[in-house]
């Protein structure tokens, strides 16, 4: 098969953006050099947009049937819990996934590559990107595949799904700027007993140290992640469980039965100075690399892939010039190094050594979070900002107008309605749509009809003004559930002006 798009890495970012480019109607092949897929993981967390994503194209039941929802988070200090923090409907009323997800990146890829394989497409183990040539066509990739004999495979477009040490990187030339932590990390996978084991995460907090404990499902099984060694020397031997277990009984009162897996690791920061070179992208940890602090990166990554997957899709089925790939990068790139940033800081926080900073972890924050978690306004903000749903694209070339509180570029509000329906439903056609929340305005049917464009009118309910929408707007949504155009008047001339703009480059 002569594919459309080649994905290297089949991590969750791969995998991800060849579900969406499959269910597009794109052809892909998706490589990865390892054997099997792993079966050791650091990302716990599925957020809410991620969920949201998966939800279109019809995959977010298993996923949620898989995971554990957290309850509650619970802040330890010597040995003991001082404070606990509800998280359980935390997002509710902002998303149809209001709630804190738990489930192995391990157990995940499994259900993604099931899911892939269901639809026609598998992943080729021991495959390996020894290399690659653009022209202005296509690209040819140079495989190794697992009988040791060489294979080029040309395609339109090639994505770098590999990983922090990405081939497609490092043969595009981007730099890859930023640092590493020292240290030495660890993460396991064990089941247990004692009070830290009761579905609701866990953190302990020392002068210099900290734990996390996240739930997993199957009877006391928890991920388990902290720091095995602040000497950075200690990576060069070989660490086990037992080098941290006493912190960890200690510290949050595990009674540890068993180890099902323990890896050590380093944490860096980076972003790619760039996440396009011709052909070919790149993408999740290829892309970019922080501190696991808030459970972003997995969600990131399959965040470029779909905000990647419906442009690809659209070019390659000529429904929009080569120009509309021109706007993955700064989309992307531009959350990536705010999201870098902060888990800098944060994790800075949460390693500083020192009286102060010993005192504001260990005291102040404790005091602190389980007051703002009581008010609404705080819970909300902070839902906002770990699930992604916060993400916007409002400095976008493909983002304008406004209306309400809603502008171009920001994530379509989700709107709970009668029947247990809600606005999101539409999103599953993976297509560009108008949405009017109320009367659409004269002559507005007529021009979607005309250009093809699905017109999705709802009833006007209180809570779309309470979620940021104005009533009798036009908001055009993309493929990937984000608002295009912004038009309060709801006019048929703005929707056809923007519409003819889209069939040329945007402007600069």
């Amino acid at each position: 098969m002569t594919p459309s798009v080649l994905i290297v890495g089949a991590g969750p970012t791969g995998l991800v953006l060849a579900l969406w480019l499959t269910k597009l109607g794109v052809k892909v092949r998706i490589v990865d050099k390892a054997a099997e897929a792993g079966t050791t993981s650091r990302a716990v967390a599925v957020q809410a947009r991620t969920l949201e994503f998966y939800r279109q194209v019809g995959f977010a039941d298993p996923v949620v049937n898989g995971g554990v929802q957290v309850a509650a988070g619970n802040l330890w200090v010597g040995g003991a819990r001082v404070a606990r923090l509800p998280l359980g409907s935390m997002g509710e009323g902002l998303s149809p996934f209001p709630f804190a997800l738990m489930f192995g990146q391990d157990e995940h890829e499994r259900l993604l590559a099931s899911e892939l394989d269901r639809l026609g497409v598998q992943v080729e183990r021991r495959t390996e990107l020894l290399g690659y040539e653009q022209s202005a066509r296509a690209v040819r990739a140079r495989l190794k595949r697992r009988d040791g004999s060489e294979e080029h495979v040309d395609a339109a477009y090639l994505a770098g799904c590999d990983g922090a040490h990405s081939i497609v990187r490092q043969v595009s030339g981007a730099e890859f700027a930023g640092g590493t932590y020292s240290g030495v990390f660890y993460v396991a996978d064990v089941r247990a007993a004692g009070p830290a084991v009761n579905e609701e995460i866990h953190v302990d907090l020392e002068e210099a140290d900290f734990i996390a404990a996240f739930p997993l499902k199957g009877g006391g099984r928890l991920r388990v992640v902290g720091p095995a060694s602040w000497d950075p020397a200690a990576r060069q031997r070989e660490m086990t469980f037992d080098d941290v277990a006493p912190r960890a009984s200690r510290n949050l009162g595990l009674a540890i039965s068993s180890v099902n897996w323990f890896s050590t690791y380093r944490v860096h920061h980076r972003v790619a100075a760039r996440f396009r070179a011709g052909r070919a992208f790149l993408l999740g940890d290829a892309a970019h690399v922080h501190s696991p602090v808030g459970g972003q990166g997995m969600n990131t990554g399959i965040g470029d892939a779909v905000n990647l997957a419906w442009k690809l899709a659209a070019v390659l089925k000529r429904e929009a010039p080569e120009s509309l790939l021109d706007t993955y990068e700064p989309e992307r790139i531009r959350f990536a190094r705010r999201l870098v940033a902060t888990t800098d800081r944060a994790f800075t926080f949460i390693v500083k050594q020192g009286a102060l900073a010993r005192r504001v972890r260990t005291r102040l924050v404790p005091f602190i979070l389980p007051i703002a978690v009581r008010t609404r306004a705080f819970r909300r903000l902070l839902f906002h900002v770990v699930s992604q749903i916060g993400v916007q694209y409002r400095h976008s070339a493909l983002s304008r107008g406004a209306a309400g509180n809603v502008r171009g570029g920001d994530r379509l509000p989700w709107i709970e309605l009668a029947g247990g329906k809600d606005n999101f439903e539409p999103l599953g056609s993976l297509k560009w749509q108008a949405h009017v929340y109320g009367e659409a305005a004269p002559g507005l049917a007529q021009a979607c009809a005309e250009l093809g464009i699905a017109l999705h009118s709802f009833a006007w309910r209180d809570t779309m003004q309470r979620a940021g929408l104005l009533r009798g707007a036009l908001y055009l949504v993309r493929p990937d559930g984000y608002v295009g155009l912004a038009d309060s008047r709801g006019e048929a001339r703005v929707l056809r002006e923007y519409w003819d703009n889209i069939g040329r480059p945007w402007p600069r």
